[in-house]
């Protein structure tokens, strides 16, 4: 259906917003709004927060969607109520200005009650039945846009209160700011939905692969195959030709190191040299390669090289227990556990598929806390089921034809997710700028 189109247009006199409907305003923030402010960082820093209290929204709570709460901090009332400039109401429209999540924005619901902001944010106080229109329009690409722009000019990192103050809206009547902002919030409602329901759709695959992986990879293929108790907690029955085996009794285990970077000559060459953060639980491909090193740093230095078709686990920090099947030959660095045999008795892709789905057991190995890690002992005397190299290999090319399956209807679903949300920023954009007319 074509998209209607107001009667008559005029110069907004602002070039980054163009032309507006004839009869629409353009006012600045600053004459629309009745109250703004910002936050601070408590006193007392991290001491001062507590388990429960008064909410203390920081900008990772801030999204164009919504508040989201479920990892917001809380402090006291009595912290509260000394930051008095920065006590949110309902309604209030809240932007981050720092950051990569500047410019983002939502409305503080009515069902919070009340909060408290860092100084990472501002709030915009607006009459309530002047709120929704203001909050799209802030939501809109011109005006995300034109943030980012105005952020880029300057040598700070924040925007400040005059910028955001002076930034021009496009006004129309109170009558049709109510109709626009009903219609997007129909419209947008609709959208968020469908996005709703493609996001399920992609967890329930998600499980789906997880469970077929490692029914797979523990049971086999015949389901009519005599079990027996494996003796391995996470694993229960196998079946009972196989066998349990550690992990050095059939494979090869190496960790790397990283050259100092003090010896320039270590990073000047042709050897690709990977850290920790490459292993995403997948293919390792070599589109991850961001260093090369030379064969000088190989022949002096504790990095080692790593085969193709190995696989690779991540020993420490957020990475932690990630599991790759590498692609290319490469360097790694010292947070990274290379597995590999000679394949005689073994296929490595199997094997990529048994540590994948041992990932949440291999993860219970690490000491040290968040920024701790697994030591390369621990990872030679992990157990593992073992049976012939034949069906191992059957397992493994029935797993790469069902996960390539699966991986492919994933991707569509996120490509339609991506097209609904693109749709929703350009609706929005369209409406609040006046480029698109809504009906009554």
């Amino acid at each position: 259906m074509e998209k209607q189109r107001y009667s008559k247009y005029k110069d907004s006199g602002i070039e980054w917003l163009g032309e507006i409907p004839e009869h629409w305003e353009i006012k600045r923030i600053k004459d629309a709004i009745t109250k703004i402010g910002s936050g601070v960082t408590p006193k007392g820093g991290s001491e001062t927060y507590v388990d429960e209290g008064i909410p203390l929204i920081r900008s990772q709570n801030v999204y164009n969607d919504g508040l989201r709460l479920d990892n917001v901090s809380f402090i006291t009332e009595e912290v509260h109520n000394k930051m008095k400039n920065s006590q949110l109401k309902p309604f209030d429209v809240l932007i981050n200005i720092t950051g990569a999540s500047i410019g983002r924005t939502c409305i503080f619901p009515e069902s919070v009650k009340t909060a408290n902001i860092n100084q990472h944010i501002i709030y915009l106080r607006v009459k309530k039945k002047k709120v929704d229109y203001f909050a799209y329009y802030l939501k809109s690409n011109t005006i995300q846009e034109y943030i980012m722009n105005i952020q880029a000019g300057t040598s700070k990192e924040a925007l400040n209160m005059s910028q955001i103050l002076n930034v021009g809206l496009p006004f129309p009547e109170l009558k049709e700011q109510t109709q626009i902002a009903n219609y997007l919030d129909a419209k947008t409602t609709a959208i968020d939905k469908k996005v709703n329901l493609l996001q399920q759709k992609i967890k329930h695959y998600k499980a789906y692969r997880k469970t077929l992986i490692n029914e797979t990879v523990t049971k086999g293929l015949d389901k009519t195959v005599k079990l027996k108790d494996s003796g391995i907690d996470w694993i229960g029955e196998m079946p009972e030709h196989w066998e349990v085996k550690r992990i050095k009794d059939i494979f090869n285990t190496l960790a790397g190191g990283t050259p100092s970077t003090k010896e320039k000559s270590f990073w000047i060459g042709d050897i690709p040299w990977i850290p920790s953060g490459a292993v995403q639980n997948g293919e390792v491909n070599d589109n991850v390669i961001k260093s090369y090193i030379s064969e000088e740093a190989l022949l002096k230095t504790s990095t080692k090289m790593a085969r193709k078709d190995s696989i690779l686990i991540a020993l420490t920090g957020a990475t932690c227990s990630n599991i790759g099947y590498l692609n290319f030959d490469t360097t790694i660095n010292q947070s990274i556990v290379s597995i590999d045999s000679n394949k005689k008795y073994t296929s490595h892709r199997y094997y990529f598929y048994f540590l994948i789905s041992a990932k949440e057991k291999i993860r219970t190995l690490m000491t040290g806390g968040a920024q701790g890690g697994i030591n390369q002992g621990d990872v030679k005397y992990f157990k593992v089921c073992f049976t012939s190299k034949k069906e191992q290999q059957q397992i493994a090319d029935y797993l790469d034809g069902k996960t390539a399956t699966i991986d492919k209807i994933v991707k569509n679903i996120e490509t339609q997710i991506t097209t609904l949300k693109e749709l929703r920023k350009t609706l929005i954009n369209e409406v609040v700028t006046g480029k698109v007319k809504v009906s009554a």
